[in-house]
């Protein structure tokens, strides 16, 4: 087979990777990705991922088996739905079951309607309504932009000023353009959070390792939310009771919901949940892989990814199998700066060998087409699996000590509240 990977990201990179792993796959291309990933034998193709038709000529022209369409705006934009149309298989959800991310407001009237456990909330698109129902409420509480803005669209307010100036921004200053043009403002959860994967096809669903992600920049969850800093899998103090009553509370009747509203779900779908003293919680749904849980996810799977979408966009059962050994935990280095301004060209460390995997996520050749350079917000992640989490940190931040990351910054507490 010949697949094609869509999207640019760390994310994109693990997905393709895997999928080239397969005795199967002759070759992955990835659109646009990415120059650090043609350092595992991925091939670039130069068409953006808003280019619907110059990626479904690449496909069809190219004999490619099925698309794996990875980001999140690219699903939104109904990518899936043009390749279908064009009589080619992509894995991921349409657009109509991708507003389960796309929009928070749908995502909440889902859950609303078919009784899945989340947080109180109402939806505003004017600011004076919303100001008056933060004031009403308290805090803290949950400003959340309707709409994609790269994970950055949500503001945990400790006090009724930030949560009015968050609205205010989004509603008023446009923040996040149309993606703010409504907000979500709902309760504060509080309790542990982590991450629940599925591949998906209609009701049939495969879970994969629990994950949690670390989403503020600096130690000790302070600063900026961002994309995410660093993951980890499986979280190893989460008992198993607690996943399956997500399932049946949860994913069960999100996938039946969507079925029910004639929207049935392909793809991969993540539920972003809080473990709270009423038991497990939505914060969030999205309609994809996550970044950067993928990339501590995927080195644990121990069947061939490839074969199983191919299975499963086959209508066949398709057998997923994971490594229960050790803990696989991944940090991201990021531009100094980032989520906000930051700069670009910054040399990086060579790729790591053996037991620590560079995934990248924002990097390009320098003119002599030999160093590689920043060209990001998060530039790379290192991953590792190892007996425990400490041993997993020590080895990716003795390798981190070892690199020369001028210019760029990593959080240095990834993992550590499994550890506590």
């Amino acid at each position: 087979m010949k697949l094609l990977v869509v999207g640019s990201g760390g994310r994109e990179h693990a997905i393709a990777k895997k999928l080239l792993e397969s005795p199967q796959v002759e070759q992955v291309f990835v659109a646009p990705g990415n120059d650090g990933m043609t350092l595992d034998g991925l091939d670039l193709l130069p068409i953006g991922i808003d280019e619907h038709a110059r990626l479904i000529d690449f496909a069809s022209q190219n004999d490619i088996a099925w698309t794996f369409v990875g980001p999140d705006d690219a699903l939104a934009a109904g990518l899936v739905n043009d390749f279908e149309a064009a009589g080619l298989k992509a894995f991921g959800p349409r657009k109509e079951a991708a507003e389960l991310e796309w929009s928070k407001d749908f995502a909440k009237s889902i859950m609303q309607k078919y009784g899945v456990p989340t947080a109180r909330y109402q939806t505003f698109s004017d600011f004076e309504a919303a100001k008056a129902y933060i004031e009403k409420e308290g805090a803290p509480i949950v400003v959340k932009a309707d709409g994609l803005a790269l994970g950055k669209g949500v503001v945990v307010a400790e006090t009724v000023a930030e949560a009015v100036d968050a609205a205010r921004e989004m509603l008023l200053d446009k923040q996040f353009g149309d993606s703010g043009a409504r907000v979500v403002i709902e309760e504060f959860l509080s309790g542990e959070e982590f991450s629940l994967f599925a591949f998906v096809k209609g009701q049939d669903f495969y879970l994969m390792p629990t994950a949690q992600d670390h989403k503020r920049a600096y130690d000790g969850d302070k600063g900026p939310n961002t994309g995410g800093m660093g993951a980890y899998a499986p979280v190893p103090h989460l008992a198993p009771s607690v996943v399956d009553e997500a399932v049946e509370t949860i994913i069960k009747p999100v996938l039946e919901g969507m079925i029910a509203e004639e929207r049935p779900y392909l793809g991969v779908l993540y539920a972003g949940l809080i473990l709270t003293a009423d038991g497990p919680k939505v914060i969030e749904f999205n309609a994809r892989f996550g970044d950067p849980e993928t990339q501590v996810i995927l080195p644990r799977l121990t069947s061939d990814l490839a074969v199983n979408l191919d299975d499963l966009l086959a209508g066949k059962s398709p057998n997923f199998t994971w490594t229960s050994e050790g803990v696989t935990l991944g940090v991201v280095v990021a531009s100094e700066g980032y989520p906000l301004a930051y700069e670009k060209g910054v040399l990086l460390p060579a790729k790591t060998e053996d037991d620590v995997i560079t995934y990248y996520a924002g990097a390009r050749f320098a003119e002599n087409g030999r160093a590689l350079l920043s060209n990001g917000g998060r530039v790379y992640m290192l991953v590792t699996t190892a007996d425990s989490v400490a041993q997993a940190q020590e080895r990716i931040y003795s390798q981190l000590e070892q690199q020369e990351t001028k210019g760029l910054f990593y959080r240095r507490d990834i993992g550590s509240k499994a550890i506590q």
